[in-house]
């Protein structure tokens, strides 16, 4: 159980600083009853959630390849899953995201924008700031796209890969006790990321199909608020 608890412990301090990153900016704005934050404070801001948001996706994916090996390849799981692999799997993450969230965040600084901007956020998100701007966004567009595409629908892949793989196996095991036990190993994983991904993908549509700012907001605190504090509820109780 070490791996997974070595990505458990990484996924808590994800998710402790995702929340962090919004979560206190926007109760000082409810409790002040001001709006207000700083272009430096938005960049930071912007740069941070960028940056624990892939690296939570990235986590998961890890996570889900550790749940692969563990039911596919049991015989070989501490061999495969070494203490060297799976620090150097969240490394790997950690470096992705922070070079992705630094190209992101430093195109934005490139771009000019006009005076009294509003935010239709509670915290400033990377599209709605670059909506914002008199400059030219494309090249700002085609980027966004492109890593969330990437560094977004690639870790979504390998999650269905792994739980494809994993299906098949359940499903081998002769013996119905031995196939709740292999799936019950999954069951908290398999929770948070329909959470995380069901959340976010529900955000993104619904705010695709009703352009409605207000009511993105508002789903957007599933989440960047709710999934990461549910984490640690559904581990806990499967442990």
């Amino acid at each position: 159980h070490q791996p997974m608890y070595h990505l458990l412990s990484n996924l808590s301090l994800v998710d402790i600083c995702f929340t962090s990153t919004i979560v206190p900016k926007m109760l000082v704005n409810i409790q002040t009853q001001s709006k207000v934050i700083t272009y430096a404070g938005c960049i930071t801001q912007m740069y941070f959630f960028i940056h624990f948001a892939g690296l939570d996706d990235f986590i998961l994916t890890v996570m889900a390849y550790d749940r692969y090996v563990a039911i596919c390849h049991p015989l070989h799981y501490t061999v495969i899953m070494n203490p060297h692999l799976c620090g150097l799997l969240v490394l790997v993450s950690w470096i992705i995201n922070i070079l992705n969230s630094l190209l992101q965040s430093l195109m934005v600084l490139e771009l000019s924008f006009c005076s009294d901007l509003e935010i239709p956020h509670f915290f400033c998100e990377l599209k709605e700031v670059v909506q914002l701007a008199c400059s030219d966004t494309l090249p700002n567009d085609i980027v966004m796209y492109f890593s969330a595409g990437l560094l977004a629908g690639g870790p979504l892949t390998g999650i269905l890969y792994s739980y494809s793989k994993i299906v098949s196996s359940i499903y081998a095991i002769p013996s119905v006790q031995g196939k709740y036990k292999a799936f019950s190993t999954c069951a908290s994983h398999i929770s948070v990321v329909s959470l995380f991904y069901g959340t976010s993908l529900g955000v993104y549509l619904g705010s695709a199909g009703t352009h409605s700012s207000q009511s993105s907001a508002t789903a957007s605190v599933m989440y960047t608020v709710v999934t990461p504090m549910l984490n640690p509820v559904i581990y806990r109780m499967k442990t």
